[in-house]
Parts: structure tokens; C-alpha cells; sequence
């Protein structure tokens, strides 16, 4: 069965720091791209970050413009944890962020994970 689980999540002031991690079982994870992705209330879910595979050279990161210099996602392939380093956090990062698995390039991804809350207070 694959798992990818979520943890890190929380309340922070606007400005603050948070790291979500994402641990991931069932399969190997190391030879195929992870993101995250977040929802909004009344929203619908949008990307975040994507971070492609590579055990030779730098994985390739993509952004979405809204956290572009804020946010960075890292991967550790001997623990298969993805990471999101999330900094100069605004109100309107707030919303259920979710791992995902297999992500291709139109965003589309094969595995998720249950979300974790992230709330940013003004």
C-alpha cells in the first residue's frame, strides 16, 4: 500500500517560518517527481512546488509564483521524506497543503497524501 503522510503543519504569525515533511512508504519513491500542493477554503487545490528526481545531479525545482524566494522544496531519498521549507509566511498561505507522488509536468499526480493545515495569522 502507498503511503505518503504529512506532518508539520500548524498555527504561525505572518512572517513566521514552518517545514512540512512528507514521509513516504509502499514503493520506491526515489525515481519519480514529488510536490505539494495546497487548498484553500472555497478554493481549489493548486500547485505549489514540484521537485524531480536525480540521484547524479541537482533535482530540478519548479514554483509556483506565489511562493517563489518564500518556499523550497528538498527531498531525502535515504529517509523518502519531501520537504517544504516555507518562510515569510502570509494570510493567504493558508490552507490544507498536500504531498503528492508521480507528479508530471501538467501537474496531474499519481499518489496523495491526506493534507496537513497550515494557518497564517495577521
Amino acid at each position: 500500500q502507498v503511503l505518503l503522510v504529512e506532518s508539520g503543519g500548524g498555527l504561525v504569525q505572518a512572517g513566521g517560518s514552518l517545514r512540512l515533511s512528507c514521509a513516504c512508504s509502499g514503493r520506491d519513491f526515489s525515481t519519480i517527481a514529488m510536490g505539494w500542493f495546497r487548498q484553500a477554503p472555497g478554493k481549489e487545490r493548486e500547485f505549489v512546488a514540484r521537485i524531480s528526481w536525480s540521484r547524479w545531479s541537482d533535482a530540478i525545482k519548479y514554483y509556483a509564483d506565489s511562493v517563489k524566494g518564500r518556499f523550497t522544496i528538498s527531498r531525502d531519498y535515504a529517509k523518502n521524506t519531501v520537504y517544504l521549507q516555507m518562510s515569510s509566511l502570509k494570510p493567504e498561505d493558508t490552507a490544507v497543503y498536500y504531498c503528492a507522488g508521480d507528479v508530471r509536468s501538467d501537474n496531474s499526480a499519481q499518489y496523495w497524501g491526506q493534507g496537513t493545515q497550515v494557518t497564517v495569522s495577521s
